[in-house]
């Protein structure tokens, strides 16, 4: 393989280069990109390999058409593979409005392949090619040009390994028929409202302890225009006004200039350039009809399950996970354990397909008496108690 990454500049070297991974099965993607003072990710790097050939591609450089690499994005017949790509595929969605069709993550497939959950991409690789990847320029200025070699070889060395990884990965879920089981996972990163967050239901995201119905319905307003008003301006959410900033107005709900000095953090106090502009957001919350709140999902109060029931279940988790080499979180989170503890036809995952299979069967009959944990040489056993 070519180990020298090339460096695309000009919209012709682009095409050409695109061609040539054209018939590929699929193509190894990465990108580098800044975002601390933008609200959109600014994309300064673009990195593929597919057919042996390796390419970075510069989106900074000036005139460069980026029309064929949207269109490989979007080829039918080519896998994109990722390593942790959703913030990768955020991007392709704010510059073409689509998600990239179809893809692959490793961090999702390595979840049934023993290597536990969110893998990262340095243990990823020394796991399959026995080397060590440099992480020296893993915190550089992408937007700073020129790119060094050092640079640009740190860049393509995450997609060169990507296209020996991958492979390797397809064969061992195909050998052992464990390609359904992270299909749904795969699935939903080709959901666009994922990147594409409805800025009306952007207050769910906050974390806050409730309040009146009157509360919430300010603050679910001053989300949704602190959403839209980043998004205008592509400022972080946060450099506009702390999370904690519009939990308090929604709290206190100022209604004059002066009042805004008392609000921890906002910025300019009573004569900040936002006052106006959030007293106009707070009168339409005053003007909305009380039918028309925002409800906060509040679950109904259930029995306690018994906690030695729970702690059982996490133990018959934990020897399942590693018998099968399964990420524990792709089977069962603590609340579907919680659910499954007192609801044997729970609504949860774990109580259908693959899943029933290696984990929620043994449980239901755990729960039944018909099972038994025992440990011998400190290693779980599960011993059936049924004749």
């Amino acid at each position: 393989m070519d180990l020298v990454p090339v460096l695309i500049t000009t919209t012709e070297d682009l095409n050409s280069a695109l061609a040539e991974m054209s018939g590929a099965e699929f193509v190894a993607v990465d990108t580098e990109f800044m975002r601390e003072t933008t609200y959109y990710p600014k994309l300064c790097l673009v990195q593929l390999c597919a057919n042996q050939k390796t390419v970075c591609i510069d989106p900074l450089a000036e005139g460069l058409d980026l029309s064929a690499l949207y269109e490989l994005m979007q080829n039918p017949d080519i896998v994109k593979v990722f390593h942790a790509g959703r913030q990768d595929l955020e991007i392709f969605v704010h510059l073409t409005g689509s998600v990239p069709q179809p893809v692959y993550d490793t961090q999702i497939a390595a979840m049934v392949c023993g290597l536990g959950d969110q893998v990262g991409y340095d243990k990823l690789v020394q796991h399959y090619t026995g080397k060590s990847i440099d992480k020296s320029s893993r915190f550089t200025n992408w937007a700073e040009r020129p790119l060094t070699d050092r640079q640009l070889k740190y860049a393509a060395d995450d997609v060169i390994y990507l296209a020996e990884i991958y492979p390797q990965m397809v064969a061992y879920l195909n050998k052992t028929a464990r390609t359904h089981w992270v299909e749904s996972e795969l699935n939903s990163l080709t959901d666009e409202s994922v990147y594409l967050p409805d800025p009306a239901m952007i207050w769910r995201r906050l974390k806050f302890r409730g309040g009146r119905p009157d509360m919430v319905n300010r603050l679910a307003k001053l989300a949704e225009w602190r959403e839209v008003e980043a998004q205008r301006r592509d400022v972080p959410r946060g450099r506009l006004l702390r999370d904690d900033t519009l939990i308090d107005l929604a709290g206190s709900n100022p209604k004059t200039g002066a009042e805004f000095r008392k609000i921890r953090g906002f910025p300019g106090g009573e004569t900040g350039k936002l006052v106006k502009p959030v007293l106009n957001v707070l009168k339409q919350a005053a003007e909305t009809p009380k039918q028309d709140y925002p409800r906060l999902d509040r679950p109904e109060k259930q029995d306690k399950p018994p906690q030695a029931l729970i702690e059982l279940l996490r133990v018959l988790l934990k020897h399942v996970t590693e018998e099968h080499e399964v990420a524990p979180r792709l089977i069962a989170s603590a609340d579907d354990l919680e659910k499954l503890a007192l609801d044997d036809k729970a609504d949860i995952p774990a109580l259908s397909g693959w899943r029933y299979e290696i984990f929620g069967q043994l449980a239901l009959e755990l729960k039944q008496g018909r099972l038994a944990l025992s440990v011998t040489n400190g290693k779980t056993r599960v011993i059936s108690l049924t004749p």
